[in-house]
């Protein structure tokens, strides 16, 4: 009896632990809403790349379920021609806020990265007009770390393209 009150002890606490290391401050959930801002409000619909590019690795990793694989540099160019020098149309991508989810990652205690993951959608319109059409969505995965007290964009995983 006393073995089995032992183990449920132990389950317990292993729960608990568990659910504690999803917990996320509100000053990270900000931090994170604001890199997601840079990286696609920025970056994707204004095509402020010199600022996209800041945000990222040197070694960064994208992988996209349709493009393939792509360095850093491979993803600056496909941003620059594909989605900011596409004369005919504009593109707009939107988070949707309720599958946005963070999950910190801890070495001894202290927090070096994050994974970011969530759902968005994405829009185009004629390049100056202001009806933008959903053309589908995807989900991705983010790997963020943390250099010098700044959030990085490691790895990106974007993937489930479809017309959901």
């Amino acid at each position: 009896m006393r073995r089995h009150y032992i183990m449920v002890l132990a389950l317990l606490l292993t729960s608990l632990s568990l659910h504690a290391q999803r917990e996320v401050s509100e000053e990270l959930k900000q931090t994170f809403m604001k890199k997601d801002s840079i990286l696609f409000d920025e970056g994707f619909n204004k095509c402020n790349l010199k600022l996209l590019e800041t945000q990222l690795t040197d070694d960064l990793e994208f992988y996209h379920d349709i493009g393939g694989l792509s360095d850093k540099q491979g993803f600056m160019d496909a941003m620059a021609k594909n989605i900011c020098g596409n004369p005919q149309r504009t593109y707009k991508r939107k988070l949707i806020p309720e599958t946005h989810e963070l999950f910190p990652l801890y070495n001894n205690g202290k927090l070096y990265g994050m994974i970011q993951r969530g759902k968005h959608e994405f829009f185009e319109a004629e390049k100056g007009g202001t009806e933008f059409r959903r053309t589908g969505s995807a989900l991705f995965t983010s790997l963020w770390i943390k250099i010098e007290d700044k959030w990085l964009l490691k790895r990106a995983y974007s993937f489930d393209h479809g017309p959901n």
